[in-house]
């Protein structure tokens, strides 16, 4: 199945989705019951035939596998999925709902396949409900395990960006971060969901092999609600390793600030929503070599500090070498790994006439505070005027590449719809 089908061809069914009723009867595992809604004796239609693979009994499939519904002689009414493990504490997430398995069904009502993968080392009862042409019901129950996730062997997370519940600015990438190396990033692509409420095309690109990162063709538009849903559950990281957590973040995008920032004017401009907010003078790097020179491109805010001492010694200039120094500063906000920050320098006497500075943006001191204070990471600082061009590996400086550049390097190939829509392809591996 792939998300993207057209809704008028798909139904999506899942536990507490369709609510039918039906009369009681007595089913056993693998046995199919039908009950008969119809009252003309003159209706001589066959029953409903229902399947279901895997198949009942069977012991330690991969998590990854799919659950099919297929009927014959009628159309699937309901499929309920119900996941039992031992030792439930270890699986759950942050958002147990997301393990309530959804499915979907074709055109013709006469097959389900389920959307996502299985909980590691569960227990799982397939409940699936058919009717044929005269109103008659068929039901099926199935049983079967899943294999374990062994420790060692298990995908968590180690941190993301953003967290739920912050605001961000428009230029805000979200950025998972994996405990293991994934091999079968598709896969892992395929299982976390972007929603937003303005739907837009946006794609995964992975910076390492542990850190997938998301960003949008165009920056997000401003006043809106996204969430993440990470189906990572059963999703097969690597040969043999597993996910064992869902997760979901909730984050706001708040108003659209943007600076700009042409390096010899001396001077960084604020808008926010278009409109011209504040411009504060400014000393950029000396530009003596490429480390103190300030990167041109586009920026994104990252974290910040209210206090914060900046050591040549982290990025690589040891002290007592040339051009090392060790100084301490106030509002500091980071645009670059490389060591570049937006950041109160007081004691610099050429913002706003001259640049000076080791290649971070120098500020007085009101200025700095303003710019703490109602700035947010994700907003966007677009820099040009020197000759240093920031890498787009370099923090989050994923707005060096252009969109066709971007989803070249996605392992779907293909971008993934925020509409609530789905991923663009299949979470199961090879059957």
């Amino acid at each position: 199945m792939t998300g993207r089908t057209h809704p008028s061809a798909i139904r999506r069914f899942g536990i507490g989705l369709v609510t039918l009723a039906l009369a009681a009867t007595a089913c056993t595992s693998g046995g199919a019951e039908t009950q008969s809604n119809s009252t003309d004796p003159a209706v001589d239609v066959d029953s409903a035939a229902l399947t279901i693979t895997p198949e009942t009994g069977t012991e330690a499939i991969a998590p990854n596998t799919p659950i099919t519904v297929n009927a014959e002689n009628g159309t699937i009414s309901d499929v309920k999925v119900d996941q039992v493990v031992a030792d439930e504490a270890a699986t759950e997430g942050d958002d147990a709902p997301l393990y309530e398995m959804t499915g979907t069904l074709n055109g013709d009502g006469t097959e389900w396949v389920s959307d996502w993968n299985l909980k590691p080392g569960a227990e799982v009862t397939v409940t699936a409900t058919a009717e044929n042409e005269a109103g008659e019901t068929t039901e099926l129950v199935q049983e079967f395990t899943t294999e374990a996730a062994v420790p060692g062997r298990r995908l968590e997370l180690t941190h993301n960006f953003p967290t739920t519940g912050q605001t961000v600015g428009v230029g805000m990438p979200i950025i998972i971060g994996f405990d293991m190396p994934v091999t079968n990033k598709a896969q892992v692509e395929n299982s976390i969901k972007v929603v937003s409420e303005q739907g837009v095309a946006g794609s995964w690109r992975w910076p390492d092999d542990k850190t997938a990162a998301f960003r949008p063709e165009e920056y997000w538009d401003p006043y809106q609600q996204i969430s993440v849903e990470l189906h990572l559950a059963g999703v097969e990281a690597s040969e043999g390793v597993y996910g064992v957590s869902d997760h979901k973040i909730d984050f706001e995008v708040g108003r659209e600030l943007i600076v700009t920032m042409n390096v010899p004017d001396h001077e960084a401009v604020v808008t926010v929503d278009g409109e011209h907010e504040r411009t504060i003078p400014v000393s950029n790097g000396k530009a003596a070599r490429n480390f103190d020179t300030t990167s041109s491109g586009v920026h994104v805010l990252m974290e910040r500090y209210e206090h914060l001492t900046m050591d040549s010694s982290t990025v690589g200039i040891p002290e007592g070498t040339p051009g090392s120094y060790k100084v301490d500063v106030q509002y500091a906000v980071r645009t670059s790994n490389s060591g570049e920050f937006f950041h109160e320098a007081s004691y610099n006497g050429n913002i706003g006439s001259a640049n000076t500075s080791n290649g971070c943006t120098n500020m007085r001191m009101d200025d700095a505070k303003w710019f703490f204070d109602n700035t947010l990471m994700g907003d966007v600082v677009d820099t040009t005027g020197t000759a240093r061009v920031k890498e787009w590996y370099n923090g989050w400086g994923y707005w060096q590449l252009s969109w066709d550049e971007w989803l070249s390097e996605s392992a779907t190939g293909e971008p993934q719809l925020t509409d609530g829509s789905g991923t663009p392809g299949s979470v199961h591996g090879e059957q």
